[in-house]
């Protein structure tokens, strides 16, 4: 096309208004910004962040309790049990030494059908009487040194329970969980049983002491009032022949 054609079709469409239009920028090539969704993003990422947090906190939490759990769970690494039995077990041997009057029911009710009958045998001869007196006296003194033995062990033991409940009491105050505290209690509880045991068997060595000194003074009087009436005798006045 040569140049006058060419100035007159562009004359011509400049006129008509023809001439195509510019190509629009690409889609990448704008910078757009959105404030609304940036906050929303920004809130999600707040929100997700104290979702975490939340976790974190909740497991420092759980393994805390379960370290409490475990403190609480820890047993006492301390036990006065051997020597609180070894105590009773010395305070039983001398009970079981007992002479003349067993402590058992069977054995108590035959001794004194022996040696302490409801009523002397008027027949019985003054040797005999005095056999008995004998036995009688044995039984009561052996029953009064065996209340003394047992009175004696009593105080040791009491004595050697100081050192075990100053032991017992330090456990307690430094225990560091319930289970510690609490078989640390029921040790003490246990040392103040087997006090009151002691103090129960104390009783019955000497209230047997006394029960056998009662009963061989009533036999003596019965046995005086025996011989008064041999003495006598059937109370008729001697007649010469």
């Amino acid at each position: 096309m040569t140049g006058p054609r060419l100035a007159t079709c562009l004359s011509a469409a400049l006129i008509a208004g023809t001439w195509p239009p510019a190509p629009a920028p690409a889609a990448a090539q704008l910078a757009v910004f959105d404030p609304q969704n940036y906050a929303q993003n920004l809130l999600s990422a707040a929100r997700a962040l104290q979702q975490v947090n939340n976790q974190l906190t909740a497991l420092q939490n759980q393994a805390q309790m379960l370290q409490n759990q475990a403190r609480q769970l820890k047993s006492l690494d301390y036990s006065s049990l051997s020597q609180i039995s070894s105590a009773l077990t010395k305070i039983d041997q001398l009970m079981a030494k007992a002479e003349g009057v067993a402590f058992s029911v069977s054995s108590t009710q035959a001794t004194l059908d022996k040696l302490f009958p409801a009523s002397l045998d008027g027949s019985a001869s003054t040797g005999q009487l005095v056999a008995l007196a004998k036995d009688q006296a044995k039984a009561a003194m052996s029953a009064y040194r065996q209340a003394l033995q047992v009175q004696s062990q009593v105080v040791e033991n009491v004595q050697g329970d100081a050192a075990l409940i100053n032991q017992l009491v330090g456990q307690s105050q430094g225990a560091t969980g319930g289970l510690q505290a609490q078989q640390a209690a029921n040790q003490l509880q246990a040392l103040a049983i087997k006090q009151d045991q002691q103090l129960q068997t104390l009783i019955a060595a000497q209230g047997r002491a006394d029960a056998l000194e009662r009963a061989r003074q009533a036999q003596v009087l019965e046995a005086g009032k025996l011989a008064a009436r041999r003495f006598i005798g059937d109370g008729q006045a001697y007649t010469p022949n």
